[in-house]
């Protein structure tokens, strides 16, 4: 149960006043979450200085100032006039008046009454040597001077929700924080000169000048080091609870897999061989196995994945390979088919798309251990697929499924063993954050052949240009990937960006252009990607919102619109599609200018570097760690004040930190255990808690 001190920061919302029902879901949405506690991880952004107080005929134009007037004139607009309405007022040193589009006239009689002495704060504008205030933030009585003559914090905001809003919920969820016990380590604590954690939060929210909006200031890192802390000793928490699970031991003879390696048309790389030693000593191990392989593109995984799954057929159990789509799965199916049959296992696959008998019979094969290694997409859950032994699910692309998804499969099994791939490399402090719980192998070289992908950065002002030259790589037998631009968060502008140029293309080259987008049905997104591996098409227009992880070795041109709308990730993952026959390949990353040195810089080193893991590197280092693999597919935690690309020292600190926690305290029964329970409550890792013995 959550402690009862947290309660207040756990009501909704819409119990902070000025909110209510109209506001709190606009206002949930900015800062990401329901509770009262959402609003104290949403910190300023800037500050408003509103100390300067000089006379009126000294303020200049474009400040803001804090000014002591008397009202002398009201100036009403005539009746259904645009003209905004004024009232002048006046110092000791001259006049400004105050400007007011379609107030009410009552309202202004009544605030600022003439003749009377009140303290007006806003931006000072010159315009004919007469000086005006549009629209005053403030006017008060002169009593209430020393309330608005300070500095005020500034928010991020969003439609519907102004600046005065956000401040006031800022300033009411901060009125509610609790007295809550320390659980940092007091020497660290001391080492970093870091306050309590409510001074902390009254700092970060109170910023006295732009210095203090910093991330690098003592609060502001106090209270990211809370925020990692509570990510790293809960996915170790999960992990000891997973890890005190006993698992299964699968030693095989080695007789498939020798034979595997026998039909393979190439021998496996140093780091396949490195990656499958470390496989089969967890396989062997009675404790469960959790390892994550991270592949940069074409390294291999697929391999790596086929020679587990037979050490656990060799030992009489049967494997699982869950892909996130259909054609991934389809595609890792036809890889590894004629392997299977080769060295005579069986060998099957499953999606949405299989229904009525033959799905029946695959099913009745399944449960009856005929099957051995059994392929799919997220079909694999349904409660109707019953393994007779499922000794180890691979899950590939591991960050589009949920932890939970990962349980349900593992469940089908008894002990199952678990191997996750990715092929998006992943930077060394984010591998942490979001893999924390499991051991990693990298595959960190590429099968002997493979040639190295010309990169090539193209002005948008010379589209006509490339699209000539994709009619003479057409026309010498080559296959062309046309991938279309990112528009943020907006699948409908993207396909409206894609049918243009399929268009166009089509216009300029005739019917063997290809089209596929996330809107289709999967068999007809099947029946393009098809007939594009075949001879029917020569060109695929391709969105990023579906997967483009098809193996067609004859593409050897890329060309990506607005490249510099797109993570380096992602770039990286795009260009990964092509160099994979024995012919040169080309990508073209064709960008809108200008280009900002940030921009510059990352195109850079696309044209530079095929290593996906340095890539990765620089991409944090240059855009931020939530950025840095596109919203849309990275699946990482979102951090509410750490930001990794700042951060990433006390990330491993918290990392070390934890590890020592749980080695000392498991279940947070010592002395500094129920302070890092409500630690984990506040960052809303119930489920951590949840797995202590004690908890």
């Amino acid at each position: 149960m959550r402690p009862e001190s947290l309660y207040p920061l756990f009501s909704p919302l819409e119990s902070l006043p000025g909110l209510g029902k109209r506001l709190a879901p606009l206002y949930a949405r900015l800062v990401g979450g329901e509770h009262v506690v959402d609003a104290l991880w949403h910190l300023p952004v800037g500050l408003i200085d509103r100390r300067y107080s000089p006379a009126v005929a000294e303020a200049p134009d474009g400040r803001i100032a804090t000014l002591t007037v008397q009202v002398d004139t009201h100036y009403p607009p005539p009746p259904r006039s645009r003209s905004p309405y004024r009232v002048r007022c006046r110092d000791h040193s001259g006049f400004i008046t105050l400007t007011y589009f379609h107030p009410r006239a009552d309202w202004l009689e009544r605030t600022l009454p003439v003749g009377a002495t009140v303290v007006i704060s806003g931006r000072v504008e010159v315009f004919g040597g007469e000086r005006q205030m549009p629209h005053p933030d403030h006017v008060v009585s002169p009593a209430k001077r020393e309330e608005i003559q300070t500095v005020e914090p500034v928010y991020p905001l969003t439609a519907g929700i102004v600046g005065k809003v956000a401040a006031k919920c800022a300033r009411s969820a901060l009125a509610r924080v609790p007295d809550l016990p320390e659980w940092l380590d007091p020497a660290y604590q001391a080492r970093q000169n870091w306050p309590g954690w409510t001074e902390a939060l009254r700092t970060a929210h109170s910023p006295a000048g732009e210095d203090d909006l910093s991330a690098l200031t003592p609060a502001r890192q106090r209270l990211a080091y809370d925020e990692l802390l509570a990510n790293q000793l809960a996915l170790l928490l999960v992990r000891n609870a997973s890890r005190a699970i006993s698992g299964r031991s699968f030693a095989g003879d080695g007789r498939l897999r020798a034979a595997a390696a026998a039909a393979l048309p190439f021998s496996l790389t140093g780091a396949q061989s490195r990656s499958l030693e470390e496989i089969y000593v967890d396989m062997q191990t009675p404790q469960r196995m959790l390892r994550l392989v991270q592949g940069d593109v074409g390294s291999g995984k697929t391999v790596v994945a086929l020679m587990a799954m037979l050490n656990a057929v060799e030992c009489g159990s049967q494997a699982a390979l869950m892909a996130p789509t259909e054609i991934l799965a389809r595609q890792h199916a036809e890889t590894l088919h004629p392997l299977a049959e080769a060295i005579g296992i069986r060998l099957a696959v499953l999606t949405g798309r299989d229904k009525g008998k033959p799905r029946a019979a695959l099913l009745e094969a399944l449960a009856a251990g005929e099957i051995d290694i059994l392929v799919g997409t997220h079909a694999l859950f349904q409660s109707d697929v019953q393994f007779r032994d499922l000794g180890l699910a691979v899950i590939d692309e591991q960050h589009r499924f949920g932890v939970q998804q990962r349980l349900e499969l593992t469940a089908k099994g008894r002990m199952t063993d678990v191997l996750v791939m990715t092929a998006t490399p992943i930077p060394r402090t984010l591998t942490l954050t979001l893999y924390g719980d499991m051991d990693v192998s990298k595959l960190d070289e590429k099968p002997p052949g493979r040639k190295p992908v010309d990169t090539r950065l193209v002005s948008l002002s010379r589209l006509e240009e490339v699209m000539a030259g994709v009619g003479r790589a057409v026309a010498a037998g080559a296959k062309v990937y046309w991938v279309c631009p990112l528009v943020e968060e907006s699948e409908t502008s993207d396909l409206a960006a894609a049918e243009e140029r399929h268009a166009v293309l089509q216009d300029l080259y005739g019917s063997r252009i290809g089209l596929v987008h996330g809107k289709m049905k999967a068999a007809e997104k099947d029946a393009v990607m098809a007939a594009f591996s075949g001879d029917g098409l020569d060109v695929l227009v391709a969105t990023t919102v579906i997967e483009v992880g098809v193996n067609v070795p004859a593409a050897t041109v890329m060309v990506i619109e607005h490249a510099e709308r797109f993570g380096l990730a992602q770039l990286h993952q795009l260009r990964g599609r092509i160099g994979r026959g024995d012919k040169a390949s080309t990508c073209l990353l064709l960008y809108g200018g200008p280009l900002s040195e940030t921009g510059k810089a990352r195109l850079e080193i696309m044209r530079q570097s095929e290593d996906g893991f340095l890539i990765a590197e620089e991409d944090l280092r240059l855009r931020g760690g939530g950025e840095v693999l596109g919203t849309r597919q990275s699946g990482l935690p979102e951090f509410r004040v750490a930001d990794l690309a700042v951060h990433g020292e006390l990330l491993a600190t918290a990392r070390d930190d934890a590890r020592l926690i749980c080695l000392r305290d498991p279940d947070l029964s010592g002395p500094r255990g129920p302070a890092l329970r409500t630690l984990l409550y506040l960052f809303e890792r119930d489920a951590a808690v949840k797995t202590l013995r004690s908890g």
